[in-house]
């Protein structure tokens, strides 16, 4: 299991943790419309509509995790985050570029591409790389 460290997280590690905190915050934001207009419009099926937020919380909730174990300096965080971010890319790219969406697109694929910038830099590898000899 990873140990969590005492060391303060090195600054990349700490702006990225921000980052991914405020894209768990619109995760929250984005389900929380999402179940305001199931209750308030006429969603042809309430049970897809209410899954759609219920899976923007849990993608919330797991970014939320993982902006906590990067701050922690857990070596495992790294792996799921770039996962979440990488798969954010894709979903961006659609926003943005197909379905001209730029309000939407953008932000996503600016902070997705940070994040990923953030952890491969040589500070955050340097706390985060695992030690080979364990």
């Amino acid at each position: 299991m990873d140990e969590p460290t005492t060391d303060p997280a090195p600054g990349p590690i700490r702006i990225a943790a921000g980052l991914i905190a405020l894209e768990a915050l619109a995760l929250l934001g984005a389900a929380g419309v999402l179940v305001v207009k199931t209750i308030t419009g006429r969603p042809d099926e309430i049970g897809r509509a209410l899954l759609g937020a219920a899976l923007a919380v849990a993608g919330a909730v797991a970014l939320a995790f993982g902006a906590r174990a990067l701050l922690r300096l857990r070596p495992a965080a790294r792996s799921p985050v770039v996962v979440l971010q990488l798969l954010a890319l894709p979903v961006s790219y659609s926003l943005w570029f197909q379905a001209g969406r730029v309000g939407y697109g953008a932000p996503i694929m600016i902070v997705a591409l940070a994040v990923l910038f953030l952890l491969f830099t040589p500070p955050a590898r340097a706390a985060l790389d695992r030690d080979p000899t364990r």
